[in-house]
């Protein structure tokens, strides 16, 4: 019989509110899913890769020339040094790396550092490969680690710590201070961590995102996840990458080779020529994304929401304590989605104890009109939550 690791497991809140956005014909700023199609060289290069190309079995850690391309970009663009050969794993999706990594790292009774609120594949995985979690919990509105806290989760049992950043669903790109914490403590407390950087890409100036594993002496004991679908504004391809050293790296491949194998090769040489062409995408798309936030942020405050920009992610949170709703966040969600035809996540679902309860993420990634509109919906919601 299953144990409880995934047999009590409900959906996902992001499963359940994009089921409740089809069904009632909603505008879904719940998944984090652009509205554009993506870079049309990439797509092209994509299909042309199926008609011409090979469409067998590649590699199982990846084309090598999407390795190469891998190295290459994160050489010119966060100075890693990266062999193709031996530090660069791809995989079906950034997901799927982790899921490689938990399993290929974690021994029973190892516990893991993860911050919360946090992507929801971490504690299912995690325990699925029998660690147990050190849970920190950050506050709003700066979601800030402390020192105080992260010495609070280390125990002598502790061997992992998973790092986010650009943090999904806050929106923060952790800064020097907080990037030379965390790598003081792996180095004192001999830790691995787990970097899921899916967002790298997806920075607003003037925030840089800096890459742990480019700390002094954390580039041995880092595993560094990428996500071409975050990249490329792709999420149905799934193609991601894992990082590391090579005794690391043989690890992974191993899970990765049990988990998925491979990944379809049309799009692992797609993702390579847009990895090695896509200096102009990289420099614009964060700049139109900046301004679908800007858009989204005025809507709200014309309607009289609270928002709290974000330096990275394809979203932000509404304050609803700030913004005049008391319900808590999964109520007012569930009821702007059934009521007034807006989805969300509630950032306490991100959450496993003691969640905060007052903050709504949104999806920018979407046409200025559909920001328009959703801002009013939001307003219709909140004003039936008020005449309760």
């Amino acid at each position: 019989m299953p144990d409880a690791t995934f047999a009590a497991l409900a959906s996902t809140i992001f499963e359940e509110m994009s089921g409740l956005a089809r069904e009632v014909g909603a505008i879904n700023l719940g998944q984090g899913f652009p509205y554009a199609p993506g870079p049309e060289a990439v797509r092209r290069k994509a299909a042309e890769a199926v008609l011409s190309g090979y469409n067998q079995y590649p590699p199982s850690a990846g084309l090598m020339e999407l390795r190469q391309a891998v190295a290459d970009h994160y050489g010119r663009t966060q100075g890693l040094a990266l062999d193709p050969a031996t530090n660069v794993v791809v995989t079906s999706g950034a997901t799927e790396a982790l899921a490689a990594t938990f399993l290929a790292l974690i021994e029973p009774g190892d516990e893991v550092v993860v911050f919360q609120p946090f992507y929801d594949a971490y504690l299912p995985l995690i325990r699925r490969a029998g660690g147990a979690a050190r849970l920190v919990s950050l506050q709003p509105p700066e979601w800030r680690i402390t020192p105080e806290a992260l010495a609070r989760a280390i125990t002598p049992a502790t061997r992992f710590l998973v790092l986010n950043s650009p943090t999904n669903p806050t929106g923060r790109v952790l800064d020097e201070a907080e990037l030379a914490l965390v790598a003081e403590a792996c180095i004192a407390h001999d830790l691995i961590a787990i970097c899921d950087e899916v967002w790298e890409q997806v920075v607003f100036a003037p925030a840089v995102h800096r890459p742990l594993m480019a700390l002094p002496g954390m580039g041995e004991r880092c595993v560094k996840i990428g996500s071409a679908g975050k990249m490329f504004g792709l999420t149905g391809w799934k193609v991601g990458f894992a990082c590391a050293t090579a005794p690391l790296t043989r690890h992974l491949a191993r899970a990765h080779q049990m988990l998925a194998f491979t990944t379809p090769p049309n799009l692992q040489s797609a993702v390579a020529f847009g990895l090695e062409t896509g200096a102009d995408w990289f420099a614009a798309m964060p700049r139109e994304l900046a301004a679908s936030q800007a858009c989204l942020v005025h809507a709200l405050a014309r309607e009289g929401f609270v928002a709290r920009p974000s330096a990275g992610t394809y979203f932000l949170n509404v304050d609803l304590a700030a913004s005049g709703v008391a319900l808590s966040d999964r109520d007012f969600a569930f009821m702007a989605v059934r009521e007034a035809g807006v989805a969300s996540i509630p950032v306490s679902a991100l959450y496993e104890t003691e969640p905060v309860e007052t903050m709504l993420r949104l999806c920018f990634a979407k046409a200025d009109a559909t920001l328009e509109e959703a801002a009013k919906r939001l307003a219709k919601a909140r004003d039936l939550a008020q005449r309760g």
